[in-house]
């Protein structure tokens, strides 16, 4: 028997969690979990589902189209481990956090490289036996060096998703074309607050007596992608930026950790520059 995870995005109508539950029944598949949203302002419905059987994945997706109103995204996923490529520049702890969460099997995922364009986190990778991959920028344009990047991480076997964990470079339309809506970014700010460069310093200006970490998919408005997690603390006036940066840290850890997850478990509908989370 085997298990498959069945997402649904359709124009909503009527009847449409009966018509998709009686197929389940129709094919002999027991729901293990279900969850389903109404975006009422678009006219979205969503649906996952969890379900165990035995069938034929072409034949099960083609019977809910048949049922389901025209233009309808049906997937059924068998659940693997999805591979994933990290990115990263300097900073440890984004990456740290994954690689400890990896090693302790609590991600759905092969990590099968690290990215950077620096060689100070090698030693620190090669600890958890993954490859590390350094392009250095210096002395190339922009386009030339994340061709390198493209033609690195083509090298290896299909990648689900990207994160980049503290990965301080903006990345040109055609690398993010390249692998649309597969690039998570841990972005350490709660936007749409304090986007760019050293939100920290920009938050401690303000004043602010909360800060926090979001982590999103990357498209081409720097910092304005669909936002899958976020999580903030309390912060007080005798913080400095540094002080904030430092605290900071924790939860662009947590929240990027938790994105990929959320990712790695097929949770995540995008739409309209947003996303339904289940």
């Amino acid at each position: 028997m085997s298990q498959y995870r069945v997402l649904i995005d359709a124009n909503d109508e009527k009847g449409l969690v009966h018509k998709v539950s009686t197929i389940f029944y129709d094919y002999d598949l027991n729901i293990l979990s279900n969850s389903e949203f109404v975006d009422k302002q678009s006219n979205k419905f969503f649906m996952r589902s969890v379900v165990d059987g035995n069938v034929d994945r072409d034949e099960l997706i083609n019977a809910l189209i048949k049922v389901l109103p025209a233009d309808a995204s049906v997937k059924v996923i068998t659940p693997k481990k999805k591979n994933i490529i990290l990115m990263v520049t300097k900073e440890i702890h984004a990456l740290g956090d994954i690689l400890i969460r990896h090693e302790a099997g609590e991600l759905e995922a092969n990590i099968v490289a690290v990215i950077s364009n620096y060689d100070n986190l090698e030693s620190f990778v090669s600890k958890f036996n993954i490859p590390y991959v350094t392009i250095s920028h210096e002395g190339l344009q922009r386009q030339e060096h994340e061709n390198k990047v493209i033609e690195a991480i083509n090298r290896f076997d299909a990648i689900d998703f990207i994160v980049l964990a503290k990965y301080m470079r903006i990345l040109t339309p055609r690398f993010v074309e390249t692998f649309e809506n597969r690039i998570i970014n841990i972005h350490h700010s709660f936007l749409p607050a304090f986007i760019g460069a050293n939100p920290y310093k920009q938050a401690y200006d303000r004043g602010v007596k909360i800060i926090g970490a979001t982590a999103h998919f990357v498209n081409n408005d720097l910092d304005e992608g669909p936002i899958i997690a976020q999580e903030t603390i309390h912060v007080t006036h005798a913080y400095s930026w540094k002080d904030m940066q430092r605290a900071g840290k924790d939860v662009e850890k947590v929240v990027l950790s938790r994105a990929l997850k959320l990712a790695l478990e097929d949770r995540i509908f995008t739409y309209a520059n947003r996303t339904v989370i289940f």
